[in-house]
């Protein structure tokens, strides 16, 4: 209790490094000591290299600290290391950080299926990081990993009518920010006045990661192990990159394994669901906004719910084709990325496993 632990981010110049340092300025419970980028960056203060590109200011605490190359020797001062690093290079780092000891919180991809790497949102499986035992047995530290973006606010919508009644299928149509391709991003003549209806891979990970995340975690057979028991209901996704700068916001389309649900059931179900968490400096209250105006949530005017944490859910209607239809809406690089790794990083913080 009182405990503030020391944190080090991983590719901290880029945009989910850059929204890392910004939840991190004056966290309760972890304190910035140490950043990380690439070897040309190395060796000068964060403030010089960094292009900082969100609306608030640079913190000056965070400015002042020295690039270090992204080892662990450079981070030993640390006590929780989080990860913004692209996937060209976050796999190989990572597992060597969790080698090294540190526990370790990421953004990137290349981990997310590993079968000893929990896959958490913590506003929607945080039994999952049970697993961090079992993976502890083969390294010193561990990994965790967050979501896809797109994803991290259907899950959340999702997660109360699985408990309540169980899924059959989904369909999402993703509208997806530009702060999602990072920084520089793409080009104003690609996304000015104009949308984008592919984003490489991303189609694969919105149908298979929920899976991950709506899953079981079971005691395998024969030994003392565990493992995710992924669900098994299908999703169909269709992914678009739209001129907003935050804000992921999807049409889903589900069926459920009950006919006699109402819409009013669907709405109460979300309204009132409780993850069951401890209490953490920012897990939000309540978790899905329901809203009931025919024209909202908006990215605009929404993402920023539960400062970034929450989730927004409306139109909320029956469907012709499937069952029901509505729509959800996240902030994509609080909730859907930096937030996200946040939120799980407190949440092992408050069941001891950052000791």
């Amino acid at each position: 209790e009182g405990r503030r632990y020391r944190a080090g981010i991983l590719g901290a110049t880029g945009s989910v490094g850059q929204r890392f340092c910004q939840l991190l300025d004056r966290h309760p419970w972890f304190e910035l000591v140490a950043v990380g980028a690439s070897d040309r960056s190395a060796g000068n203060p964060y403030v010089h290299v960094v292009k900082w590109k969100l609306s608030t200011a640079l913190p000056p605490a965070a400015g002042e600290l020295v690039v270090s190359e992204c080892t662990p020797t450079a981070f030993a001062g640390c006590d929780v290391v989080f990860s913004a690093l692209d996937a060209s290079v976050a796999g190989e780092i990572e597992e060597r950080f969790a080698e090294a000891g540190f526990p370790v919180f990421s953004n990137a991809k290349n981990h997310r299926f590993d079968s000893d790497v929990p896959l958490v949102s913590a506003l929607v499986n945080p039994s999952h990081l049970d697993l961090v035992a079992h993976q502890r047995e083969r390294r010193r530290g561990f990994i965790v990993c967050n979501s896809n973006c797109t994803i991290s606010g259907v899950v959340v919508a999702l997660r109360p009518l699985l408990a309540k009644c169980g899924i059959e299928s989904v369909g999402i149509v993703s509208m997806q920010a530009v702060s999602g391709a990072g920084y520089p991003g793409l080009s104003m003549f690609d996304i000015h006045d104009n949308v984008i209806p592919y984003i490489s891979g991303e189609e694969e990970k919105v149908q298979l990661e929920p899976l991950k995340i709506l899953g079981t975690l079971r005691t395998r057979q024969g030994d003392e192990g565990m493992q995710i028991e992924h669900a098994t209901f299908p999703i169909s996704a269709q992914c678009n990159r739209v001129p907003v700068l935050d804000g992921h916001l999807c049409c889903v389309s589900v069926k459920l394994t009950r006919s006699d649900v109402s819409v009013e059931d669907v709405k109460e179900w979300m309204r009132s669901y409780d993850p069951g968490l401890p209490p953490l400096p920012s897990a939000p209250t309540p978790v899905v906004h329901v809203r009931e105006e025919p024209d909202r949530p908006q990215t605009r005017l929404d993402r920023e719910t539960g400062r970034g944490y929450a989730v927004s859910v409306g139109r909320v209607r029956t469907c012709p084709l499937s069952q029901f239809k509505f729509v959800v809406l996240a902030h994509n690089t609080v909730l859907g990325a930096a937030g996200g790794a946040l939120l799980n990083a407190e949440l092992a913080g408050a069941q001891g496993l950052l000791c």
